[in-house]
């Protein structure tokens, strides 16, 4: 039994931030009413690559679902939306923001048929201010909080995050949020509405440089892989290919330079705090990058593992995945599925509590697997019904699974 078993969660989400969110509910143990357009979620289609149709994308973020196909587009559809909120302990959606009153499925709407209803609702911007009715694209809001600016080689274009980082945090946030409003109505008997933006999980997550330039109005250069804070904290070359050095503080730094046979790089005061390496950085790291590049990389990293000093190669993700650190914590999970053979999933790091662990509760549906399931258990809807219903294009129900 999960932690959240019981809890039921009307998910109107779609791309990455939303389902995210409800995925990670969804592994600790939620029931996760994942309702569809009749064309489906978004990342159906990016791609490729696909397996049996279903998009790497989809598969990442949607295991453990239940897929409705509601057309809230046919005037019945948002109805059987509404009877569905009226079930519920936790609606998340991510529709711009403004679009859900049109079809009576904001949370002013809902609230008086379920006054415990907590209610995220995932925008780029949030419902207010100049920008409320922009759409929140990953790239877009990593560009304007930021993230972007900070990223990137000092000479060249400002980078961006290798995944969606933005909408990652968001989703995360908007997964506390919730947990935190169902715990708070578990006091009060009452739900409350999550307004979740983008361009807000994003601008907290700029951490140290975003409060280093509260302090002194001054934004750090970009630096590449160095930090702006921190040296040395960055990679080296070492003669067969770079590695990753990380002394974080001034003890490591210290058994930095007795491990590769430089004590003179610590006997010079310039270097014996990290405020005085972070001011002569130019002159501390080119020293570095000579001694790196003597030996072999894996010299390096044994050597200063050895000595209790954070440093890696730079592995891709098939390295990382491989790594026997990753073999040991398990970190992909096998999940049968009714058209992948051996699908293999990223697992959920909440996979370690000692009572409640995360673990999957199903497949990624297929598109409206579970429509007739969900609506005929929820509402009492019978088979006529049903019939009549997709007949009429306001549901669609999927292929069949045997149990």
């Amino acid at each position: 039994m999960g932690a959240l078993d019981g809890l039921i969660v009307l998910d109107l989400s779609h791309i990455l931030a939303g389902p995210y969110c409800t995925q990670v509910l969804s592994d600790l143990g939620a029931t996760v009413w994942k309702v569809e357009s009749p064309q489906g979620d978004d990342t159906r289609r990016f791609g490729p690559p696909f397996a049996s149709g279903e998009s790497a994308y989809y598969l990442y973020t949607n295991r453990g679902k239940k897929s409705l196909v509601i057309n809230l587009k046919n005037s019945r559809g948002p109805d059987l939306v509404r009877r569905l909120a009226q079930k519920a302990d936790v609606l998340v959606e991510n529709f711009k923001s403004g679009d859900l009153a049109r079809y009576g499925l904001d949370y002013d709407s809902l609230a008086p048929d379920n006054p415990r209803l907590v209610y995220a609702s995932i925008t780029g911007f949030g419902h207010t201010g100049p920008r409320a009715g922009d759409p929140g694209v990953d790239m877009i809001l990593q560009a304007m909080t930021g993230v972007m600016g900070a990223t990137g080689e000092p000479d060249g274009q400002p980078m961006r995050v290798g995944v969606a980082w933005v909408d990652l945090l968001a989703g995360q946030t908007a997964t506390i949020g919730i947990l935190a409003a169902v715990h708070e109505r578990d006091r009060s008997g009452k739900g409350q509405s999550l307004d979740i933006s983008l361009f807000e999980a994003g601008l907290a997550s700029m951490a140290n440089i975003g409060q280093s330039y509260l302090l002194t109005g001054v934004m750090p250069k970009r630096l590449g892989n160095a930090h702006p804070h921190v040296v040395p904290y960055q990679p080296f070359e070492a003669r067969d290919g770079p590695f990753i050095l990380a002394a974080v503080t001034d003890s490591l730094y210290r058994r930095t330079t007795d491990a590769i046979g430089h004590p003179e790089l610590w006997d010079d005061e310039r270097f014996q705090t990290n405020a005085g390496r972070v001011e002569h950085r130019e002159d501390l790291v080119p020293r570095l990058v000579e001694v790196f590049h003597g030996k072999d990389r894996q010299h390096w990293v044994e050597t200063l593992a050895e000595a209790g000093v954070p440093a890696t190669p730079i592995y891709d993700v098939a390295g990382a995945l491989h790594d026997p650190q990753s073999e040991a914590r398990q970190v992909t999970w096998e999940v049968p599925h009714p058209t992948i053979s051996d699908l293999t999933l990223l697992a959920s790091p909440l996979q370690h509590m000692s009572r409640t662990p995360a673990a999957p509760q199903g497949h990624p549906p297929l598109l409206g697997e579970h429509t007739r399931e969900v609506l005929a258990d929820a509402l009492d809807l019978a088979d006529a019904e049903l019939a009549s219903l997709e007949a009429d294009g306001v549901i669609a129900s999927g292929p069949k699974q045997s149990e």
